[in-house]
């Protein structure tokens, strides 16, 4: 594939215009695969292009590695073709190895079901178009290949892809709100990010599902408009409210009774990058966020609530 380069500058800044894509994404693919610059071969992403040069890419497939990690678990599918997968990734697994991972991987058990994956993202990302946190569950997407990849990324940039998330939390909102306010690096603690002024923007929604019997906790759905780490954990923490487990940004519990942050990506909503249909996939949450809903919520209220259609119009009120 090529293109005519309009304009003098950066190599990964001008084929992140030219191809709608994050530039980290870019800076990934010329370092592993590299370009072409008319007869000139690079993998240097700084290499300055000139107005009229025609640069050249080609994608080529991941190949099947051998496992770091014995991977000793299932994911449920939620969908699958020859492009692109969804699954409902359960809590307590990271998606993709790094130095600090010291265990199996989402990327892992891909790998050992024989995927072919998309390397865009590098070797250790195969097919990792966007992540969840370890202790948070629910939808994924993966790209099978680099034009799926490409896809996919570029209606994570125009939102045209997202998700709505379910929540329960220590102390019920208010109202329905929206959250618009920077996130950066907490600047005491490295492991937290925080509203800083001068942070990334950043806007969440927060829309009120169901009260907990005692009216102390309450289920809510989230939605995103940006993509920070912790996003919806920072802007809850901001309006003095927390996710059940969630201990880093302030509640209070012991560990042995919630042992992971009760955050579930539930609904996750994407134009096919090959076909162009729109899909809608649900997520079930898993056990142990049922087995709270059932302890401390009225069910059948919740699960009118949890309704797809339901949440997605309540969002489109008031956002």
């Amino acid at each position: 594939m090529t293109f005519t380069c309009k304009e003098n500058g950066r190599l990964d800044a001008i084929m992140s215009k030219e191809l709608a894509l994050p530039r980290n994404q870019i800076e990934q693919l010329i370092k592993q695969v590299g370009v072409k610059i008319g007869t000139k071969e690079t993998k240097k992403c700084s290499f300055k292009l000139k107005v009229d040069e025609v640069v050249e890419y080609d994608f080529v497939e991941a190949e099947k590695e051998k496992e770091s990690y014995e991977v000793d678990f299932d994911i449920e599918v939620l969908y699958e073709d020859d492009d692109i997968m969804v699954i409902n990734k359960p809590p307590f697994l990271t998606v993709h190895p790094a130095p600090s991972v010291k265990e199996a991987t989402v990327v892992d058990w891909l790998i050992k079901r024989g995927i072919s994956l998309s390397t865009i993202s590098g070797e250790e990302r195969h097919g990792i178009v966007h992540r969840i946190d370890k202790g948070t569950s629910g939808a994924l997407v993966i790209a099978k290949n680099n034009e799926a990849h490409m896809g996919l990324s570029s209606q994570l940039v125009d939102k045209s892809m997202g998700r709505y998330y379910l929540a329960m939390i220590d102390v019920p909102l208010k109202e329905d709100t929206v959250v618009d306010k920077p996130i950066a690096r907490n600047r005491n603690n490295r492991l937290k990010m925080d509203v800083v002024a001068g942070g990334r923007e950043s806007k969440s929604a927060f829309c009120k599902l169901s009260l907990a019997k005692d009216e102390k906790r309450e289920l809510i759905s989230a939605k995103l408009f940006t993509g920070r780490t912790h996003q919806i954990r920072v802007h809850l923490h901001s309006l003095s409210r927390h996710v059940l487990g969630d201990d880093l940004y302030g509640f209070k519990s012991q560990k042995s009774k919630i042992p992971r942050v009760m955050l579930h990506a539930y609904i996750l909503y994407l134009q096919h990058p090959i076909t162009g249909e729109f899909m809608q996939v649900i997520a079930p949450p898993f056990e142990d966020f049922e087995n709270i809903i059932k302890k401390h919520f009225n069910k059948d209220e919740v699960d009118e609530k949890m309704d797809s259609t339901y949440i997605i119009k309540r969002f489109s009120t008031f956002c």
